[in-house]
């Protein structure tokens, strides 16, 4: 099912050639000519996005890059050789969306996709300047029962720095904390929290559910504005699920609705388009190299293109409402914050990462690791292109010092600060 993963570009994509007559595959019979002769092949079938390099001239450069560092190992050169030269040919095709996965980050996709159960400690990270924020932690998980919260600072995992670190990469990054957590053995995190000392806390993996469902809690001045958290759209009934967290807000009795999105990097399109229908009925209208689709929801389900023709029911949510955006949201959630906006909402914090206007198919690896491959755009019934990027109606960066140091999240403040006059 087509997909709109974390990252693109825009720009369109010429013809390129996969021969060993032109050079562009080494001569070497190795692990690392194998995945780069199956991830080509499968950019040269599928691609099909708005990225305008010279992919001829690309494959011929890196496959020459290929043979040169594969040399010294002969026919023994590694899948992550291969692996690394595939990301810097990908990198230069500018769509972000076309990218390589190791073992790893595909099975973490399909484990989050089919919703198996896995080791983990029920903590979601992300990585950022000065260590890994929780983005949020599963109720009666092990994270949970040792007393990490939602937007705790980690600026160590077993004392090896994580994050960020003046831009650049900490040794411990969300895969990394993965791996820990998949090994089963405690792992220790030091954690920085608004009003506390640093201190270390231990952490333990149990057998939970991969994904991390949509989640609710209460916020603003008299505590009835519902803040629904949505870390991604890839599980299959994302779109359900937040409809009865939305459907639960109204119950409430909440006046005001804040969907954070800030570290959603995608999912599928079938469920982040039913999800904004929320708001009023979608339609995301692509073209691929097949033909085109239309992609539709009304009152927060799937529905039929056709169903959008019919007097459409009253929208789930009637009232004010804002989506929590930034850089680290992408794709699917883009989708969700552009149709959201079209209804009345209110988008508010930074502009977002850039590649709602596409979508992405997934191609196995020979490696065990999987391709996004960009394989349809997005556009209006007139033929003109959907955005790259959210733009947001109000400026508000999350302020990660504030945030770990004070307590106050700037970004939903100034969501919670306009909903509450709008609500007057």
């Amino acid at each position: 099912m087509p997909s709109l993963s974390a990252s693109g570009l825009r720009r369109a994509a010429l013809p390129f050639l996969l021969t060993a007559a032109l050079g562009v595959v080494p001569a070497l019979a190795s692990p690392a000519t194998d995945l780069y002769r199956h991830a080509t092949a499968s950019v040269l079938r599928d691609y099909y996005g708005w990225s305008t390099a010279d992919l001829h001239a690309l494959s011929e450069q890196y496959a020459r890059t290929l043979e040169e560092r594969c040399a010294p190992a002969g026919d023994a050169c590694s899948f992550d050789t291969g692996r690394a030269v595939l990301t810097e040919l990908l990198r230069e095709v500018g769509d972000a969306h076309t990218s390589v996965r190791d073992p790893e980050g595909a099975l973490r996709l399909r484990e989050v996709q089919e919703n198996r159960p896995v080791l983990r400690t029920g903590a979601r990270v992300v990585r950022v300047e000065g260590g890994l924020l929780v983005a949020s932690v599963m109720p009666g998980s092990p994270a949970d029962r040792a007393g990490l919260r939602a937007m705790d600072l980690l600026p160590r995992v077993n004392d090896q720095d994580a994050g960020r670190r003046g831009g650049e990469n900490a040794p411990v990054g969300p895969t990394e904390f993965t791996r820990l957590e998949r090994a089963g053995e405690p792992f220790t995190v030091e954690v920085r929290r608004a009003g506390q000392p640093p201190r270390t806390l231990t952490l333990g993996s149990d057998l939970l559910v991969a994904r991390d469902e949509p989640t609710l809690h209460w916020a603003g001045p008299d505590g009835r504005t519902a803040v629904v958290t949505v870390a991604s759209f890839l599980p299959q009934d994302t779109a359900e699920q937040f409809l009865a967290r939305v459907q639960e807000a109204r119950q409430g009795g909440a006046r005001a609705l804040v969907v954070d999105l800030r570290f959603n990097g995608g999912g599928s399109l079938v469920q982040c388009v039913a999800a904004a229908s929320v708001f009023a009925p979608v339609e995301y209208r692509t073209r691929s190299l097949g033909g085109g689709a239309v992609y539709a929801g009304v009152a927060g389900r799937p529905s039929r293109p056709a169903d959008a023709q019919k007097p459409p029911p009253p929208p789930v949510w009637r009232g004010p409402a804002a989506v929590l955006v930034g850089p680290n949201t992408a794709s699917c959630s883009e989708v969700f914050t552009y149709y959201a906006q079209r209804a009345g909402v209110l988008a508010v914090g930074e502009a977002t990462r850039g590649v709602g206007n596409s979508g992405v198919t997934f191609r196995p690896l020979p490696d065990g690791g999987v391709l996004s491959v960009t394989m349809l755009r997005a556009y209006w019934p007139d033929g003109t292109p959907l955005p790259e990027r959210v733009q947001p109606d109000l400026l508000a960066p999350t302020d990660l010092d504030a945030l770990t140091g004070e307590g106050r999240d700037t970004t939903l403040q100034a969501a919670l600060d306009a909903l509450n006059g709008h609500a007057r």
